[in-house]
């Protein structure tokens, strides 16, 4: 029998680049993501190439759509006489969890175009090292369980203690929203327990960041349950990959 890791030490793997227009500095992106150590048996493998890929994308998107705006941005400026903008773009990533074989962690952007706007975007990865494939939010639950509307009831609940706290404040219609932006992909895994959470204005104004909600696992029936093995042979990463 092959033994699996119950664990994945890593190490950051980190990325620069800088663009410019007529030889000035418009934008610059740096990138910060695990990287397994050693990177020596298929699942690590996979990994590597997974979070090594992520990186790849996130400087085409500064590329291909942050620098058009700076590059407006910066001939603005130059017409008015003002100071030459520099805009900012990171990537980095927090582990979350990592112990009997589920590595959990979530990587998350931050965009810095213009005074006072900044945009955060999040995203949740679990992975089963015991299969080298990503577990799905529903893995947690037993089946037929209705796990999609018991967490909406605790974020639902969750809000209305924050906001009769005065702790948080959410948009109009946030009940509407809740259910609406819902996406299963949005999860990782904690010591406090399973946290999923929203996109940034999706249901509260900018102030309130990236809305989280952290679920006990021990409420709302959460079970850890082995997700199935992927294809044989298979070497792609998570389909949610930016």
């Amino acid at each position: 029998m092959v033994e699996r890791a119950s664990q994945l030490p890593t190490e950051p793997f980190t990325a620069e680049r800088t663009w410019e227009v007529e030889g000035i500095p418009v934008l610059s992106a740096t990138v910060s993501l695990p990287e397994p150590v050693p990177a020596a048996d298929r699942v690590s493998r996979r990994i590597r190439r997974y979070y090594r890929l992520q990186c790849r994308a996130f400087l085409r998107y500064c590329e291909h759509w942050l620098l058009p705006q700076a590059e407006i941005e910066y001939h603005a400026a130059l017409a008015a006489s003002t100071p030459m903008p520099q805009f900012q773009a990171a990537l980095g990533y927090q582990i979350t969890y990592d112990d009997a074989g589920i590595w959990s962690l979530y990587t998350q952007s931050r965009e810095v175009m213009l005074p006072g706007q900044t945009l955060l975007q999040r995203h949740g990865d679990t992975w089963d090292l015991r299969t080298g494939y990503p577990a799905a939010l529903s893995d947690f639950f037993p089946r037929r369980s209705g796990w999609r509307k018991r967490l909406l009831a605790f974020a639902e609940a969750d809000i209305q203690r924050q906001e009769a706290a005065g702790t948080a404040r959410y948009r109009d219609g946030w009940r509407r929203e809740l259910r609406r932006r819902f996406d299963p992909m949005n999860f990782y895994l904690s010591a406090q327990g399973l946290v999923f959470f929203y996109p940034m204005y999706a249901i509260a104004p900018a102030i309130e960041g990236i809305p989280t909600f952290t679920v006990p696992l021990d409420a709302c029936g959460i079970q850890w349950s082995v997700p199935h093995a992927g294809p044989d042979g298979q070497e792609e990463g998570p389909p949610n990959a930016p």
